[in-house]
Order: C-alpha cells, then sequence, then structure tokens
C-alpha cells in the first residue's frame, strides 16, 4: 500500500502543477515519483497496512505485477514528451491521469474482496474515459471516449448484477469465503448466474470476444500514447484481476465455467486474427492484435499449477514491452504523416534504422517467434494449458500463424521499399532512441535467457 500512496501522491502533485502554470514539469515530477514507487515496490510493507489485509492484501505476487506495471507506465512516460508535445495547455491533466488510472491498477493486484475490486476497476476505468477523449479537436478521439464510456458503464452493470448475486448467495464479499463457499454449494444457480455475468463484465474489461466491440474503435480513435497505456498497463492490471477472481474465488465452481471461458478464447482467436488479416490501419490492425492477445493470455486458466501466476506475469510484461515498442514507432510516424496506414511506414528503415529495428523485434515477439520472448511466453501458456485444454492450444497455434501475416505487412512497408518518404532531417529523440535499444535488448535477452525476469522482478 506504501506504493499505491506514493503513486497517488504523485498524481496529485503533477496535477497541481497545471494549477501553478507548471504544467511542464508534469511529466518529470511523475517519472520521479514512479522511480520512488519501484524502488519502494522491493521493500517489505511497513506494519501499518497490516491492518488493511481483508480488503487489500500486499503479498509476493501483488509485488510482482506492480513492478512490472510501473516500470511499463516508466517506460510511457518517457515517451510522453514528443508524444504530447501538442497537448502543452494539459500536459499536467493528462499525467496526472495516467497515475490515477495506475493507482486503479495497483488496487487490482491485491484486492481480497469484491467491493476492492469494484473501486479498483472504476478508479482504473474513469481516468480512460476522459484519455481516450483528450484529442478534443479529433472525432474520432470524442468517439472514442463516448463509446468506451457507454461500454464501460454496460460493464459495470454486469459487473455490480454478479457481485449483488454472489453476496446473496455467499453472504461474504471476501474472495476466500466465497471459495469456500463455492465448494461446498458448487450447482447453486443464484451463485452460477454471478459468476456468468462477472466473467462477462470481466471479459469486457480485457476485451475478450465477443465483448471486444469497444477495443477497435477506442484504441484507433484515442491518442497513440493513451491506446499504448491500455494495451499494456490496463492489459496486465485487467488480466490479473481476472485470473486472482476465477482462480481464488470461483476455482469451486471450476466445472462450470471453463466450456463458457474456451468458448471465449476460441472466438476471440479466430475472429481476431481474421479482422486482424483485413486492416488496412496499422494502428487498427494493433487493436486487433490486442484483442487476440487476450485470447492467448486466458488460455491461463487451463492446466492451472504452481507456475500458473508466473508464466502470466512473464507473458503479460513482455506483451506490454512489445505494445510498447511498436507504439513508440507508430507515435513517432503518426506525428509526421499525420495517418497511421500501412503506407505511412513505407521505407522507414532507411531515415531510422532503431525505430523500425525496435518494431520489428515487438512485432516478431508478439507472433511468437524464436529467439524472442513471446516465443518463450506462448511456450510456457501453451505447455501449461495441453493438460487441460489441448483444443484450445491447436486453436491458439493456427491463431499465431495467421497474425504472422499481417505483422509482416508492416515490417515489409519498413524494409522493402527502395524509396523512402521521410526527410533525413526528420530524427526521432534521443529518448526514443533508448527506450527501442532498452525494449529491443530485453526482448531479445528474456528470448534467450528467460530466467533473467525472475531474477530481476523476484520480491
Amino acid at each position: 500500500m506504501s506504493v499505491l500512496i506514493i503513486v497517488f501522491l504523485s498524481a496529485i502533485a503533477a496535477l497541481f502543477s497545471g494549477v501553478f502554470n507548471l504544467g511542464k514539469y508534469a511529466r518529470y515530477i511523475g517519472i520521479a515519483g514512479l522511480i520512488i514507487a519501484l524502488y519502494v515496490s522491493y521493500l517489505p510493507e511497513a506494519d501499518f497496512f497490516l491492518k488493511y489485509q481483508s480488503m487489500y492484501e500486499y503479498g509476493p505476487n501483488t509485488a510482482l505485477f506492480t513492478k512490472l506495471t510501473l516500470v511499463v507506465t516508466l517506460l510511457i512516460f518517457f515517451l510522453g514528451g514528443f508524444s504530447f508535445s501538442n497537448h502543452r495547455s494539459h500536459q499536467s491533466e493528462l499525467y496526472a491521469l495516467m497515475l490515477f488510472a495506475l493507482c486503479g491498477a495497483i488496487v487490482l493486484f491485491g484486492y481480497q474482496n469484491l467491493v476492492t475490486l469494484f473501486l479498483g476497476i472504476e478508479i482504473l476505468s474513469i481516468p480512460l474515459y476522459v484519455l481516450a477523449g483528450s484529442s478534443k479537436t479529433d472525432l474520432r478521439s470524442n468517439e472514442a471516449s463516448v463509446k468506451y464510456f457507454l461500454m464501460g458503464c454496460f460493464a459495470t452493470g454486469f459487473l455490480l448484477f454478479g457481485i449483488a448475486l454472489i453476496y446473496g448467495t455467499a453472504g461474504s464479499f471476501d474472495l476466500y469465503q466465497i471459495h469456500q463457499y463455492a465448494i461446498e454449494y458448487p450447482s447453486n444457480l443464484m451463485l452460477i448466474m454471478g459468476v456468468i455475468m462477472m466473467i462477462a463484465a470481466m471479459g469486457f474489461k480485457v476485451a475478450l470476444a465477443p465483448f471486444h466491440m469497444w477495443s477497435p474503435d477506442v484504441y484507433q480513435g484515442s491518442p497513440s500514447l493513451i491506446t499504448t497505456f491500455m494495451m499494456s498497463v490496463v492489459k496486465i492490471a485487467g488480466f490479473y484481476a481476472f485470473f486472482r477472481l476465477m482462480t481464488i474465488g470461483f476455482i469451486g465452481v471450476y466445472d462450470q465455467w471453463f466450456n463458457i471461458l474456451g468458448v471465449m478464447v476460441i472466438i476471440t482467436l479466430l475472429l481476431a486474427n481474421t479482422m486482424g488479416l483485413a486492416q488496412t490501419n496499422a494502428k487498427r490492425m494493433l487493436a486487433y492484435s490486442s484483442v487476440s492477445h487476450a485470447g492467448y493470455v486466458a488460455l491461463i486458466f487451463y492446466g492451472l499449477n504452481s507456475l500458473s501466476t508466473y508464466n502470466l506475469a512473464f507473458y503479460l510484461f513482455v506483451y506490454a514491452l512489445a505494445s510498447v515498442g511498436v507504439m513508440l514507432c507508430l507515435i513517432w510516424v503518426e506525428k509526421l504523416k499525420r495517418e497511421t496506414s500501412y503506407t505511412a511506414f513505407k521505407g522507414l528503415a532507411k531515415t531510422e534504422p532503431i525505430l523500425a529495428v525496435v518494431a520489428t523485434v515487438s512485432l516478431l515477439s508478439m507472433a511468437g517467434v524464436p529467439l524472442t520472448a513471446g516465443f518463450m511466453g506462448k511456450f510456457s501458456l501453451f505447455t501449461q494449458a495441453m493438460d487441460g485444454a489441448a483444443f484450445l492450444v491447436l486453436v491458439a497455434i493456427l491463431g499465431s500463424a495467421v497474425s504472422i501475416a499481417y505483422y509482416l505487412r508492416l515490417i515489409m512497408a519498413m524494409f522493402f521499399f527502395k524509396e523512402t518518404t521521410f526527410k533525413t532531417s526528420e530524427t526521432s529523440t534521443l529518448t526514443y532512441k533508448i527506450v527501442s535499444v532498452f525494449i529491443i535488448v530485453v526482448l531479445i535477452a528474456l528470448g534467450v535467457y528467460p530466467d533473467l525476469f525472475a531474477m530481476q522482478f523476484a520480491a
């Protein structure tokens, strides 16, 4: 909880920097706060916060996922100077809202109670509704904000209805008491209905089909740095919250929901990868790619074992890094070309080889090509799921094969055109180059020696 307080105070400081006409320093305030929070995340939790364990527990798994999101958010903040250069009048609000959303993510990593789960989701979601529409003069951004808000309200209704049904049957909001009740009464109809409604609500949050319909339009319409935040930090938070809910609270009725989730995984993988092939816009393609990765990550619910949490953390982290890697390239191209179609990337490798390489390595990692971290992430998930859902693994492998096709279209645009539409005078910033090199090194290093992950992020 110490980390949560530090991030919250950083958000307040960033917000008030705008009040005193110091909004240009909001990003630096956020970066300083995130670095301090990352340092504190490696320290033992203060005894003072033990009294809140019934609602929020900062255990080893909470610490692990908190560290991952702090690192990813820090990288996103480094990219903000260039990305938000046309938002100088309200930069403090943008950075503050991202930090507030991060507070919601941290709450979701340690919730012990369905009330805390609801609070974490809303703290995470409400700032995002505003951030999605932060490009005030862009109609796509306005549409993204409205669509995200309306669909978010719809999902919240399902979540609250599910919580009400579960509380009405189990008589408690506590995950462990619900767990015990589910073991004793696995056939209770109201409990099962509550579980199904909460699966629908969480399916919306992580963009699992058929609850993914908001994500392509929202991801494409939002400012690209906000899209990066959604694809990485929000995905990590949503999936770990989903994982805790299903493996602690509802594991007693596993036989009642694993087939439902399996159907959602199949629809997600087939639909998202097929739609990814049909896209002509790189940003929208990455939106469907994000939906497909939700399908891969959902395999974590099958063949559960002692390494499941670690496998989930590894996959989500390398996917988040890859998302930042390809999106930083897209942000730079979008600034220069005012568009994100595949043609806008033609010949990029000739003028900005580092950006082209980080985008390529990131896309290959997303596709699960060997010697990248994405391959090790998919291998661990698929190996685990083979014990409980071999058919789903076959569908996932097929989906991965299809995804290579639309990732290669963007790679070919960057590398295989003789002429370039970029001017040699248009060079990326030093910060972007440093972040690019960092992501390339980490994705390859974790692909060759994945144990580095445990060495760096062990509690």
